[in-house]
């Protein structure tokens, strides 16, 4: 049926929907990546947000039982050029359009992208909405994500634990991916994976070497009264932070952040290593971003910058075991150029051992 996306600017792209049943409201944010639709409709840093993808064909491999970020879709709604009604690939068990109407997430089809995306890059991720009614389109009661609590939305309730031979590591959930799990897997550590607000006391009880604090949606200021015990935490244990996590250790340790116009969302974003030289191709998906004036007062060193734009993609810590890369070395999708990030993290809790200082 006709469909539309309204952007909060007024402007109108019309396009086809196969599932709609009422208008979805949505951040519109744009994925520069060729492939990874599906690891894209399944992180939960995407949540609340329509997502554009720039590559003109989506869908052409399907829908696979593996890579799958979270349990359920995670995105507000998927905007296309030309979807491929059928996935040809051998370890696909349905296509994008059928999960999408399983999952009763919104496909619109048919749109001119490429003029989307001009218009995100113009004026900055924006609300939207995809309808059926333009008579029916009012942003008035629209709830911007960043009064939305993303995070209590997405991370668990619970303690759970998979076993490794390798060092224990708490997993910190602000809105995980999968695939970060599974990176510390493959390396033999055992992760516990405990709720964003966990409390210094339960990580105690926990006895790990290490901690990880996760990606996740949202800015990192709506959950600033977490920093008090994020900042105990690292103090105590070699941490790395990934992404939204990135962006909270930085706060907790004396930095600021702030929004791009319109984010870094791809797995083909450059970044340099400004004490190695070398530029590694990394998978990206953020709306904010360490300042790096308010570096000049903290502890931090930085690591990453993105050749873009400059902006900070990685830290440590002066005088602690902690880093930090606003990329995701899981890289899924993506390059895994800086998939050495899990193995230097992994050498500091080593090198830490089991020594523990509490703050």
């Amino acid at each position: 049926m006709k469909a539309y996306l309204v952007l909060a600017t007024g402007e109108t792209f019309a396009g086809e929907i196969a599932n709609a049943k009422e208008d979805v409201y949505g951040e519109v944010v744009f994925f520069t990546g060729m492939t990874g639709y599906q690891e894209v409709l399944s992180d939960p840093s995407f949540k609340g947000q329509l997502v554009v993808f720039t590559y003109p064909l989506i869908g052409n491999y399907g829908i696979n039982a593996s890579d799958f970020e979270s349990k359920e879709p995670q995105a507000a709604g998927l905007i296309v050029s030309e979807q491929s009604e059928e996935g040809h690939h051998y370890e696909a068990t349905q296509s994008l359009q059928q999960f999408c109407d399983q999952h009763q997430l919104p496909l619109l089809t048919g749109i001119d992208t490429r003029a989307v995306v001009k218009r995100i890059r113009e004026q900055g991720d924006m609300p939207a909405v995809i309808t059926t009614d333009l008579s029916r389109v009012s942003f008035e009661e629209w709830v911007p994500l960043s009064e939305r609590a993303l995070v209590d939305e997405v991370s668990t309730k619970k303690v759970e634990t998979f076993e490794g031979n390798g060092p224990h590591i708490v997993l910190i959930d602000y809105g995980f991916k999968q695939s970060i799990l599974n990176s510390l897997l493959k390396r033999d550590c055992q992760v516990t994976i405990v709720p964003y607000d966990v409390s210094f006391e339960v990580v105690q009880e926990l006895n790990p070497d290490g901690l990880l604090f996760s990606n996740g949606p949202g800015d990192p200021k709506q959950i600033e009264d977490r920093l008090p015990t994020i900042y105990r935490l690292a103090s105590t244990y070699p941490s790395l932070g990934i992404c939204l996590g990135h962006q909270l250790l930085a706060l907790a340790f004396g930095a600021d952040t702030e929004k791009l116009r319109f984010g870094h969302r791809g797995a083909n974003q450059p970044v340099i290593n400004l004490k190695s030289n070398r530029v590694y191709m990394t998978s990206q998906n953020h709306s904010y971003v360490v300042k790096e004036d308010s570096l000049q007062r903290t502890d931090w060193d930085t690591t990453f910058k993105n050749i873009n734009d400059g902006s900070i993609e990685g830290l440590t810590h002066k005088h602690l075991p902690i880093q930090t890369v606003q990329f995701h070395p899981e890289a899924h999708p993506g390059p895994s150029d800086s998939d050495e990030i899990f193995h230097s993290f992994i050498d500091d809790v080593a090198a830490k051992g089991r020594e523990k200082t509490y703050a």
